[in-house]
């Protein structure tokens, strides 16, 4: 590991800081316990996923539920689990079924400290809105997990951005059916 020298701040807000440490320049997530993201299917075999404006890309994202732990003073020290479970309720309405732990790792390396926890959620059922809270609008798409290639060609048509987490949680819930596809 190298010599790490102390970071100098270049700006900062209310959730990240810009900083510069050992030559590089990048963004450092605060006043989080972590970030999670669900690969969720429901009952009915629909993948559950998640569109927003963001303007940082100018443009409507399709991406899996996803948010941070810890990040009002009330939910401080919340768990990983608890928070993923509270996100999936809070934008998508779907919850209950069986959860999973899968993986952590940095999402963009090179730009940001961001290290998020990848979740598996099967057997969900609606149980409430979704939208988001406070100034989220966030609208909530139960895909048909057959039909999710050709969804995502179609929202690209239109001119929406999809993350590439999406075709990573699609591959981890067709993996939990045995690589047949989540039937």
């Amino acid at each position: 590991m190298k010599d790490e020298q102390p970071a100098e701040v270049l700006g900062e807000g209310r959730f990240a800081r810009f900083v510069r440490r050992n030559g590089w320049e990048f963004c450092d997530r605060t006043r989080v316990g972590g970030i999670v993201a669900v690969a969720g299917l429901t009952e009915a075999g629909e993948m559950v996923l998640v569109s927003q404006w963001r303007e940082p890309v100018r443009a409507v994202v399709v991406e899996l539920p996803a948010g941070l732990a810890g990040d009002e003073a009330a939910l401080e020290g919340e768990s990983l689990e608890t928070a993923a479970r509270r996100e999936m309720m809070e934008e998508t309405g779907c919850g209950g079924g069986r959860w999973e732990e899968l993986l952590s790792g940095p999402p963009s390396a090179g730009l940001s400290s961001e290290i998020v926890t990848f979740f598996r959620a099967t057997g969900l059922s609606r149980q409430g809105a979704g939208g988001g809270v406070g100034n989220e609008k966030i609208a909530t798409h139960l895909v048909p997990f057959g039909e999710l290639e050709a969804w995502l060609v179609g929202v690209q048509a239109k001119g929406w951005l999809v993350d590439p987490k999406v075709y990573a949680g699609a591959w981890f819930l067709a993996e939990a059916a045995g690589g047949k596809g989540a039937e």
